[in-house]
């Protein structure tokens, strides 16, 4: 039986992160109602396949349903975590437990500062690479879940800046901010948290 009160919320941060660099979002949500034990902000090994990643935010999803007694959860993103959390919904049937994801400055369609960091990750991030066209092969948000991506005009990680939106999603540019400002800027999370809704 389903545990009642909002979908758990997963946090998936990006490269060189890990998942402290929520707090202020997650301060807000629960601030706002969300209970403590629906809010997840998962750390990862930044620099392995986001294939290898995928696989385990699944593993941390199915914990946090069987934890919550939750049918579904919501993804929110930042930067690389936008890749291992859709290769998930659409290589490993996440979208099946999925309500609503969202990409904060998500490079989707990859970024050229990816050719100055090495190891697996970096270089699926690179525009062009195997993963990424694979990744946004066919349908680009697929299955039953809500989409939503958030980039900023200011952003001088991911170049090209209209790498950020997806066919099929709620795309929103944001007011001028750098790439880490999106996770605890006001009213980005103000826009998340009614998607989420």
């Amino acid at each position: 039986m389903a545990a009642a009160g909002p979908d758990p919320v997963v946090f998936v941060h990006g490269w060189n992160s890990d998942g402290s660099a929520w707090r202020t979002m997650a301060d807000r949500f629960r601030a706002d109602g969300w209970p403590a034990e629906r809010l997840d902000p998962w750390t990862y090994d930044t620099t392995q396949s986001n294939a290898t990643t995928a696989a385990q935010l699944a593993e941390e999803i199915q914990r946090v349903l069987d934890r919550t007694g939750a049918t579904k959860v919501d993804i929110v993103a930042h930067s690389m975590g936008s890749l291992s959390s859709r290769y998930y919904l659409k290589s490993l049937h996440g979208a099946a437990h999925v309500d609503a994801w969202v990409s904060l400055a998500g490079p989707n369609h990859g970024t050229t500062l990816a050719h100055w960091c090495g190891g697996a990750s970096c270089v699926e991030m690179r525009p062009g690479s195997d993963f990424l066209l694979a990744l946004n092969d066919g349908d680009e948000t697929p299955g039953a879940p809500r989409y939503a991506t958030w980039a900023s005009p200011c952003d001088n990680v991911v170049n090209p800046q209209d790498s950020v939106a997806l066919a099929g999603a709620v795309n929103t540019t944001t007011d001028c901010l750098d790439h880490s400002a999106l996770r605890a800027d006001q009213r980005v999370y103000e826009e998340v948290k009614t998607h989420l809704r």
